[in-house]
């Protein structure tokens, strides 16, 4: 089966581009045959690349895995790097000068590239993470959207998802952790200088004007705003985004479809147990395959038929 599906694979990848704001996206496409449905892979947060790898820990290239078992399931993906980033560095100056509706404008440019490459209609979304965000503003206006994939995204506004993350961190820098993100929602920049290196490297002033805006934004409100289909799905061992936020989501949009996979963790592998140093291992290996339950769903509901 692997020999066929590496045979199969190298005869439908592309590299794609699509208009960027100074120079061109760059992204990989799996076309997986006419008529196939399409899904735009939206990325998660900071340096991640096409793949979902980062150079800040994560290498277990958890979207390249994910698009080649859906290709395997007869779904096209194009999954892509961000404005400024990797392959698309060339389509701004300053990668970090960005706000969410730039994201929401490269998405959108997506979706006309891959509207005229494959003769679709209409494009599903999948954001993983941060991604998420980006997908609900995305389809708050439904033009050429099929619909919404959700995966590990934050239902809360993400001044509290922070929180409950930097309540896990040493007790000596939660104070100043905390009052600087207090600072940053009430649109107030925050001198790093006077705060611990750790957070120095979190609240780094170049990234501050995005955090401001990134922390105004109230994702069940947008999910609320969705009127095509959507599906939300959670992992149940995920330590950066919890099964509260997934259940916020769908709350907000009654109508979603909401699916908690009990051993998937935020980069979409499985996790045997509730250790942590385990769970965290798993972000560095690419040999671990993506969970089978995540890639059936979503093949499911981009390709109705199969339903």
């Amino acid at each position: 089966m692997l020999e066929s599906t590496i045979i199969a694979l190298a005869a439908v990848t592309a590299a794609l581009t699509a208009p960027g704001p100074k120079g061109p996206l760059a992204g990989t496409f799996l076309d997986a045959g006419k008529s196939a449905p399409v899904v735009l892979i939206i990325p998660g947060s900071g340096p991640t690349d096409r793949d979902g790898n980062n150079p800040l820990g994560v290498t277990a290239a958890p979207y390249k895995m994910l698009a080649e078992a859906l290709a395997e399931r007869g779904v096209s993906t194009l999954r892509a790097d961000k404005r400024g980033m990797f392959g698309s560095k060339d389509a701004v100056a300053d990668a970090n000068d960005v706000r969410i509706a730039d994201y929401v404008t490269d998405a959108r440019s997506w979706i006309d590239t891959l509207k005229t490459r494959t003769g679709a209609s209409c494009v599903w979304l999948l954001g993983h993470s941060e991604g998420g965000l980006i997908a609900l503003e995305a389809a708050q206006d439904r033009t050429s959207i099929c619909g919404v994939i959700l995966i590990a995204a934050p239902g809360r506004k993400l001044g509290e998802v922070m929180r409950d993350q930097l309540k896990a961190s040493p007790n000596t820098l939660l104070e100043p952790a905390l009052a600087a993100l207090g600072e940053l929602e009430a649109g107030r920049a925050v001198d790093a200088t006077k705060l611990p290196t750790p957070l120095a490297t979190l609240f780094n002033p170049k990234v501050q004007p995005f955090l401001t805006d990134l922390l105004a934004k109230d994702p069940a409100r947008l999910a609320g705003g969705v009127a095509t289909p959507m599906l939300i799905i959670q992992g149940g061992r995920d330590i950066q985004v919890t099964e509260r936020d997934a259940k916020a989501l769908h709350a907000a949009n009654p109508k979603s479809q909401l699916l908690v996979i009990p051993t998937m963790n935020h980069v979409l592998k499985d996790v045997a147990n509730d250790d942590r140093v385990s769970n965290l291992a798993t972000y560095s290996d690419p040999t671990l395959p993506v969970d089978a339950e995540l890639v059936t769903a979503i093949a499911a509901t981009a390709t109705p038929k199969a339903r």
